[in-house]
């Protein structure tokens, strides 16, 4: 474990999400209730972002998408177009690898009702802009969701207004990188039809596309 993930992990800068967390740690002893660490290849070409911590997901098991419904479509997409070596991701000793991505949150803690407040936003994206800032200049930035979305904006100190988020948008960011949007791959997106697993995979081809062009340009 890298000193910068010790930091992570010992983070207490949201006072009301280290209280939450204490709190869920003393109903769920067995859960891992703590800032949850990004997952996946070391040098990625791309870096998912999702918005934060899923109380019976990632918060119980220690890595994103893992144990939640989100995580279902995301590794089954994900390993569809060659960005995982399993479609399912449901336990931290499943065996599941990444290839070329890696994944993380815009908030690294679990929120109360999944809704972190925007000043929480701001405190953790300094752990956001460290990562983005240890990508290549040719990678790829997947935004899930508006939130996830304009925390990677401000990680690069741009304005909002000059990208705004739409599902399946790309922009050409000015240091070279590229930032793909999508709605969420949350339950009640898929539940409700507002992401369907059709349009999810578009999202990923295209991404999975675009690495390929540019690592064959490289």
């Amino acid at each position: 474990m890298t000193e910068t993930e010790i930091t992570l992990l010992e983070c207490r800068r949201c006072s009301r999400l280290a209280r939450h967390l204490a709190q869920v740690r003393k109903d769920h002893p067995d859960y891992h209730a703590r800032p949850v660490l990004s997952f996946g290849v070391a040098a990625p070409r791309l870096l998912i972002v999702g918005l934060a911590p899923g109380m019976h997901g990632a918060n119980r098991t220690g890595r994103p998408f893992t144990g939640d419904t989100a995580g279902i479509l995301l590794y089954k997409t994900l390993h569809e177009h060659g960005l995982a070596n399993q479609p399912e991701g449901a336990d931290p000793n499943d065996g599941l690898k990444l290839k070329h991505c890696r994944i993380t949150n815009a908030v690294k803690c679990l929120p109360p009702e999944n809704k972190p407040l925007p000043d929480e936003i701001k405190r953790c994206n300094g752990y956001l802009r460290a990562e983005i800032a240890s990508l290549s200049k040719s990678a790829a930035v997947l935004a899930l969701g508006n939130i996830a979305h304009q925390a990677i904006l401000r990680a690069l100190d741009l304005k909002l207004s000059a990208y705004p988020f739409k599902h399946a948008a790309r922009h050409a960011l000015p240091d070279g990188r590229v930032l793909f949007d999508s709605y969420h791959c949350s339950r009640y997106n898929t539940q409700t039809r507002r992401l369907t697993p059709a349009m999810f995979d578009a999202v990923v081809a295209a991404i999975a596309q675009h690495i390929t062009q540019r690592t064959k340009s490289a």
